[in-house]
């Protein structure tokens, strides 16, 4: 993998270990020679993502919509900052320039971005690996309401089974360098077949 997108959030969270683990996961990723795609901002996670890979010299991208980019603060480290003119020119471009993403703590953008990746990853338009580092169980009850999906076959098991989960950024990433995409089934069931 060449490079991952991180979706997290642009707040810091309650919790101190929140920004902690944030640096940490941008500062593995650069020592593991594996660039960061991020949403741009200095604030929040982001920003903490950003700095974490920055002092390892690591490959940052930011990317930011042209009408938040002021709210969010661009990170004035990141010397590739990329600026576009919607929220979903921002995902596409997170999208075509990473390998694979990971999910932080976060609020509604964070997850809109993991379910909308983790859609195109079942309807076929990429096979890239999708992972949520689990930083203090912050996503079980989630995690809960897609095995409840599941459980009442909203949610096919191969389809369950395609987000990745761990509890560190060594774990989450052996696992994503591990993926392989579910094959062969059409992802949904005519009536009258």
């Amino acid at each position: 993998m060449k490079r991952i997108c991180i979706f997290c959030g642009s707040a810091s969270g309650n919790r101190p270990e929140y920004v902690k683990i944030a640096a940490a996961c941008g500062a593995a990723l650069a020592r593991a020679g594996i660039g960061v795609v991020f949403g741009g901002g200095k604030v929040g996670l982001m920003g903490a993502v950003a700095d974490g890979a920055l002092a390892e010299r690591g490959e940052i991208i930011g990317i930011i919509p042209r009408a938040l980019r002021d709210r969010e603060l661009c990170h004035p480290g990141v010397a590739d900052m990329r600026v576009t003119g919607s929220m979903h020119e921002r995902k596409m471009l997170m999208h075509d320039l990473s390998d694979g993403f990971i999910a932080l703590p976060g609020g509604l953008g964070t997850l809109d971005e993991l379910f909308e990746t983790l859609t195109w990853l079942q309807l076929g338009y990429h096979k890239k690996p999708v992972g949520i580092l689990n930083i203090n169980d912050f996503y079980g009850p989630l995690l809960a309401m897609l095995d409840h999906a599941a459980a009442a076959e909203f949610i096919r098991p191969e389809h369950r089974a395609m987000l990745l989960v761990a509890g560190s950024i060594d774990e989450l990433l052996q696992r994503m360098r591990e993926f392989q995409p579910p094959g062969g089934r059409r992802w949904i069931q005519r009536a009258d077949t």
